[in-house]
């Protein structure tokens, strides 16, 4: 029989995650130690409740809520807490002390993860966080060491579950943004708070992230442009069905240079956007997260799977587990993070897309012309106009977030297709548009993406 040393594993959370991460390493310990070459001990598990119900049954010996004594007799510390502190704090500890470190915790890592790897770098250590981006999606380690001597160009990922399981309610069902909502919330797809999902927050974290990783440059979550789904309309998503489109809650990262001075840049950005139904990204269904990648040499690669879960999730986190032992078993220090591209975060306005506007326009004639006008005066090329038989009802009015009043007089519809164009000129087109005597509503703003 194979005598195996062994590795102390230090878990800190066990809530759907951090239980079954538990779960596992207590069951499979002869399968991990086969493959890594050392037995993984288990010694605890910190929380802040040690009576607190559990899904899974684990052994109330292991549960404490001394979490730095934990800590500081590991060699590998799992920490699946959530928020900013106290992990923080506790992830510093368990670098500081050499240990290892693997982590789902996406806000900490998109708001202090140039910290985190530092401290990790300092000692030799290394900080794994596979599953803080698309749960059981392998993403982080192809970004990182598969494509490291490719140029990625582009991310189009579909990143938050719950956005992309209401958005495809809409489609498919014809529910209301309200009704998708509680649907997702009834089955546990959304938090009593759905804000950080909803409000695009939890994508923007990730975000942050993937271009961080894939741009090998630093990209703060401040500098993240995030748009949300709560302005999401039935009415829009069945526009876009009838134009052979859907709408998805997308996660951009981009590399961009400017065409004048040539200078190179990055951009990271979250919203609501069209695609075609013959993109892969549209066959996303119901909870499911996707990324598109988009590399110079490796060409159009896409990663699809369970974007959360607390035994999919686990399975990313036991992979990194695995990583770090055989790391311990072989020796040597971590691998540090490459952020020395240092390339500068464009702002959202530099950044190239096209846009879909549906206009509430007054049904009398030279209107098209007027609009034309306008959409030349800023610079803007249209590649499609619709129009609609004229309404008398009164202008349902969505700009933004700036209200306009229409006259109720009769109206009809136009829906105008883009061409490319910098963001802050078809921005700035819109608002000329609301603003002219002929439009009573701007009704609808879209980029469209994935062409």
């Amino acid at each position: 029989m194979i005598e195996y040393r062994n590795l102390r594993v230090a878990l800190l959370g066990a809530g759907s995650v951090g239980s079954q991460v538990a779960r596992l390493l207590l069951e499979q310990g002869d399968e991990f130690a086969s493959r890594v070459g050392a037995r993984l001990e288990l010694v605890g598990i910190a929380v802040r409740d040690v009576d607190a119900p559990r899904d899974v049954d684990l052994p109330r010996e292991l549960f404490t809520t001394d979490a730095t004594s934990l800590i500081l007799g590991a060699d590998i510390v799992v920490e699946l807490m959530g928020g900013i502190e106290p992990a923080r704090g506790y992830v510093l500890e368990a670098l500081n002390s050499g240990a290892d470190v693997i982590t789902a915790n996406k806000a900490l890592l998109a708001t202090h993860g140039p910290e985190l790897f530092e401290a990790a770098e300092q000692v030799g250590a290394q900080l794994y966080y596979e599953a803080a981006v698309a749960g059981a999606i392998p993403i982080i380690r192809p970004l990182r060491d598969s494509l490291a001597g490719d140029t990625v160009s582009r991310i189009l990922g579909i990143v938050n579950g719950t956005t992309n399981f209401i958005l495809d309610r809409m489609d498919a069902t014809g529910e209301t943004l309200a009704d998708a909502l509680a649907t997702a919330t009834d089955r546990g797809y959304a938090e009593a708070d759905p804000t950080a999902d909803i409000g695009g927050y939890d994508a923007a974290q990730k975000a942050a992230i993937l271009a961080s990783l894939a741009f090998h440059t630093t990209v703060p979550l401040e500098q993240v442009y995030r748009e949300g789904i709560t302005a999401i309309t039935r009415e829009q998503v069945e526009s876009a069905r009838e134009a052979g489109s859907v709408i998805k809650l997308l996660a951009i990262c981009e590399r961009l240079t400017d065409p004048e001075t040539g200078e190179e840049g990055v951009s990271a950005r979250v919203y609501p956007a069209l695609i075609s139904r013959e993109h892969p990204l549209a066959a996303v269904r119901g909870a499911h997260n996707a990324v598109f990648v988009q590399a110079e040499a490796a060409g159009d690669l896409m990663f699809y799977g369970a974007g959360a879960g607390g035994v999919e999730t686990a399975s990313a986190v036991l992979g990194d587990v695995v990583s770090a032992a055989r790391r311990h078993v072989v020796g040597g220090p971590g691998v540090a993070e490459s952020t020395h591209a240092g390339l500068p975060v464009l702002d959202i306005g530099r950044v190239v897309t096209r846009y879909q506007i549906t206009l509430s326009v007054a049904d009398q004639p030279g209107v098209l012309a007027k609009v034309a006008r306008i959409l030349s005066d800023g610079g803007v090329s249209v590649e499609t106009v619709q129009q609609s038989v004229p309404s008398s009802t009164g202008a349902v009015v969505i700009s933004g977030n700036h209200p306009i009043h229409g006259a109720g007089a009769p109206t009809a519809t136009l829906v105008i297709g883009t061409h490319e164009a910098e963001e802050a000129a078809l921005a700035a087109t819109v608002e000329a548009l609301a603003a002219s005597d002929v439009v009573t509503a701007v009704s609808s703003v879209l980029r469209v993406e994935g062409s």
